[in-house]
């Protein structure tokens, strides 16, 4: 990831809780994140499982989920049940302390990090840096949109029933959205529909005015609003 371990603050233990495993463990970490740190600047080491007990297959996510609350409120919290240190570790190896209490998080100048370790069974370790996102930034004031005098809304269909029937759905569901914007609508028409060989542009200065016109193009009505193109305006075309 091209961090140095000093870069990261405090590490989510696995935590068997056994005289084998959690020596094992530490000392992995005494001798990668504790070496190099000032003496004020410890690598903190938790974990969950002594304040929840084992999640089994779900404890490295519970892990995960209590860093990123963690980064979000820039404390990092306490350990339960863990106020004397395991001596089956030697503590002096390295810059590790325990988090028996509750600490502030502090910013320094980086993004706060955490790592997070889960060991599965047969072996299978997983250790996951987790870091701070960066402040959200809104993004800048847009212009008001203004709508254009006339709206195009956009139809095609593989038949001439089957152009009346997307004009008839489109037409519902204009009536249960009442919220949408004519222009948004037309807009989504034009770029995001499959172009087949029946095709019809309704034109409508309003709301009110395009729902009419959608009326007659579902009904079979000629009217001035309703532009046919394609294989449907030559079937409108007299013998």
């Amino acid at each position: 990831a091209g961090l140095q371990a000093s870069g990261v603050d405090v590490v989510e233990a696995h935590g068997t809780g056994t005289r084998l495993g959690d020596p094992i463990e530490a000392q992995a970490l005494l001798a990668t994140y504790g070496q190099g740190r000032p003496e004020q600047q410890p690598l903190w080491l938790g974990s969950l499982k002594s304040n929840i007990g084992h999640a089994q297959a779900a404890a490295g996510v519970g892990g995960v989920i209590k860093m990123v609350m963690a980064l979000r409120a820039g404390v990092l919290p306490r350990t339960l049940h863990a106020d004397e240190p395991s001596p089956h570790i030697d503590w002096s190896e390295g810059q590790v302390r325990l988090l028996t209490e509750a600490r502030p998080w502090p910013r320094t100048g980086r993004p706060r990090r955490a790592g997070v370790s889960s060991f599965g069974v047969s072996g299978t370790n997983a250790h996951v840096i987790l870091e701070q996102a960066p402040a959200f930034e809104p993004a800048p004031a847009k212009e008001p949109v203004v709508a254009p005098d006339v709206v195009p809304f956009v139809l095609s269909a593989a038949s001439a029933d089957a152009l009346r029937a997307q004009a008839a759905k489109l037409r519902a569901f204009l009536g249960e959205h009442g919220e949408l914007a004519p222009a948004d609508v037309a807009f989504s028409l034009a770029t995001r529909r499959t172009e087949l060989e029946h095709r019809a542009v309704v034109l409508g200065g309003d709301r009110a005015e395009l729902l009419t016109a959608l009326d007659a193009l579902a009904a079979g009505r000629p009217v001035p609003q309703v532009v046919l193109g394609g294989a449907a305006a030559h079937s409108r075309r007299p013998a």
